[in-house]
């Protein structure tokens, strides 16, 4: 299916179903977006939610032969049985094979060009994990599905914000920061700020990983060590790289330089800042993958699924943040 640049089509996974999932799914449908949506879920499942939130909701078989845009107050729904009925706010483990299989269905479909970008509602990892699969997050599972190294970024509050690490405990932090894989992760980011966002020569601020970012070495060796011989390394190539600067005050200072993207070494030395500026409304997007994938912000909420106080601002977010990443790789060939 070749890119509409006008009306690109994108597939939503609907997450953990009992979570807010489906809420925002079904709240998603109610809007008249300029794009083709298909969402991967349990048909049922969307019916059953719509009549607990008191919305409308007709849906579409999806059809792929179908170019024709979907009406006002319905979608497209490409149907994945549950294994057992969703229970709000009560998940099941053995739905865990069902949210892996819309994951892998809309990965399979980016793949083969079938969908312009992928969008995942959030998912429950102690569930799949206590199913038995070991599974750390979405980032790492599409990196693994596709072969390819990646970097998360969040995108809300005016900043980039991306990742050196990911989902570790804090005590594997240091050793999984190592100069090839810095490098690896600082490439990633420059390529696709130059690709996907557009951005003719990006400016990157890094992180120190040790409070002052290591004190000359007082308070650690990680910046002398691996971070600055990186980065070093990086701008005699022409990259513009800032840094390694205090975590505590590189927020502050990016504000004065404006900088594209900050790179932070660690999950919750990033993240906080800027979950605390834009959150509800910020977007997770998975660079270095050879397909789009962008994500809402926050988790599965169970104690509001079904009670219709969920925000659909970051699914909407997410869904805007699509539409110009499959636009930019279009008008690029890529």
């Amino acid at each position: 299916m070749a890119l509409n640049l006008i009306n690109p089509t994108l597939v939503i996974t609907a997450g953990e179903p009992a979570g807010i999932g489906p809420d925002l799914c079904v709240q998603i449908a109610q809007l008249n977006l300029p794009c083709q949506l298909v969402v991967i879920a349990d048909s049922q499942m969307l019916r059953d939610r719509a009549k607990l939130i008191n919305l409308p909701l007709k849906l579409l078989d999806y059809d792929p032969s179908s170019k024709a845009r979907r009406y006002t107050s319905s979608f497209q729904v490409l149907h994945v049985p549950l294994n057992k009925p969703a229970i709000p706010g009560k998940p099941d483990l053995d739905n865990a094979h069902y949210v892996l299989k819309t994951l892998n269905r809309a990965v399979e479909g980016c793949s083969n060009n079938e969908f312009d970008a992928m969008i995942t509602a959030p998912i429950h990892k102690g569930v799949i994990n206590d199913a038995g699969i070991i599974f750390t997050g979405h980032t790492e599972y599409l990196a693994q599905l596709t072969g390819n190294q990646v970097v998360m970024m969040l995108v809300g509050g005016g900043m980039r914000v991306t990742l050196a690490t990911t989902h570790l405990p804090l005590k594997d932090v240091a050793a999984a920061i190592t100069r090839d894989k810095l490098e690896q992760k600082l490439r990633i980011i420059h390529y696709d700020l130059m690709t996907r966002f557009r951005i003719t020569k990006p400016l990157i601020m890094v992180a120190g990983l040790n409070p002052h970012a290591g004190e000359c070495g007082h308070i650690g060796r990680e910046e002398i060590d691996v971070i600055i011989p990186v980065l070093d390394k990086l701008r005699t190539e022409g990259m513009s790289l800032i840094g390694p600067l205090p975590a505590d005050t590189l927020f502050s200072t990016s504000r004065q330089i404006n900088p594209d993207c900050i790179l932070a070494m660690y999950h919750d030395q990033g993240l906080p800042i800027i979950k605390y500026a834009s959150f509800g409304n910020g977007v997770n997007v998975t660079l270095g993958l050879p397909i789009i994938r962008t994500s809402v912000d926050h988790g599965t909420a169970l104690d509001i699924a079904a009670t219709g106080r969920t925000d659909p601002g970051s699914l909407l977010a997410a869904i805007d943040m699509a539409i110009m990443l499959a636009r930019n790789k279009a008008s690029l060939g890529l």
